[in-house]
């Protein structure tokens, strides 16, 4: 069975697909392709089912739940910290309502938890769409005055002088106790059942392997890197590739459906 795997150039993503995109495991009868593309992408392409397997965010998942399941392993969800707002000049959340603040999706987790977090103090934010490796730069030049960070740049933003106004997950373990959850991987509903039980758990071996043999995967991963160093990669990666991505466990998908505000359907690998 021949499957098109489609995932994030991010490093956690490629982290976790490395013992699959390098033939460390057993297939068990699949055969892989690879596309990668950004997650804003994807998410838009997965409302068409484009590929049988595919990265999303979970902020898009009610709008394919008609067409994926969520698998059990590969999931970013991190406990006490996540997404980043920033800005060029220190501000608080009431600050925040009268600002213009560059997102990177408006299918993306981080944005809908961005949103939370705005209802929770009284404001409805102003966005606008900005490719998520081009907000730092947007924010550096001064046409934004702030920005909601994914992916390495949250490990970035210091280096510009920029101010940290809030860490959407250390809000959200604040007030929900409980993980915040971003991405994840989905699969077809159209394959057959045991079909999809076999790849989840493929998957899950994947994970697991990549991080038994974190420096090779590292090694994979850096070449997605944009230009973060070996030091980067591995702090990245290791912060976002755990215990919830083999399997979120009641609490990560406690996270989850709290986040969407409804129940998700897993697939259990």
């Amino acid at each position: 069975m021949h499957l098109t795997i489609a995932h994030s150039p991010d490093s956690d993503d490629a982290y976790m697909m490395a013992p699959l995109a390098l033939g460390w495991l057993d297939p068990e009868g699949f055969q892989f392709s690879f596309v990668r593309k950004d997650i804003e992408t994807l998410n838009g392409e997965a409302l068409e089912g484009r590929y049988e397997v595919t990265a999303i965010s979970f902020g898009v998942y009610p709008e394919i739940a008609n067409r994926y399941q969520l698998l059990s392993a590969g999931s970013s969800i991190q406990e006490g910290t996540g997404p980043l707002v920033v800005a060029r000049e220190p501000m608080g959340p009431v600050d925040l309502s009268g600002v213009e603040v560059a997102v990177p999706g408006l299918r993306t987790s981080a944005l809908l938890a961005f949103r939370r977090y705005a209802e929770a103090h009284g404001f409805t934010p102003r966005v606008t769409c900005v490719p998520f490796d081009q907000i730092l730069p947007a924010l550096v030049e001064g046409r934004f005055q702030a920005g909601l960070l994914i992916n390495e740049s949250q490990l970035q933003y210091h280096l510009h002088g920029l101010d940290l106004v809030a860490d959407l997950g250390a809000w959200w373990k604040d007030t929900q106790d409980l993980p915040l959850p971003m991405g994840g991987n989905a699969i077809r509903k159209d394959l057959p059942w045991d079909l999809r039980v076999r790849f989840a758990t493929l998957m899950r071996k994947s994970v697991a392997l990549a991080r038994v043999r974190h420096e090779e995967s590292v090694d994979y991963a850096q070449g997605f890197g944009r230009g973060m160093d070996r030091r980067m990669v591995s702090r990245y990666v290791q912060a976002w590739v755990n215990d919830f991505t083999e399997d979120p466990g009641p609490r990560g998908r406690l996270g989850v459906s709290r986040l969407l505000g409804r129940e998700a359907e897993w697939v259990q690998g």
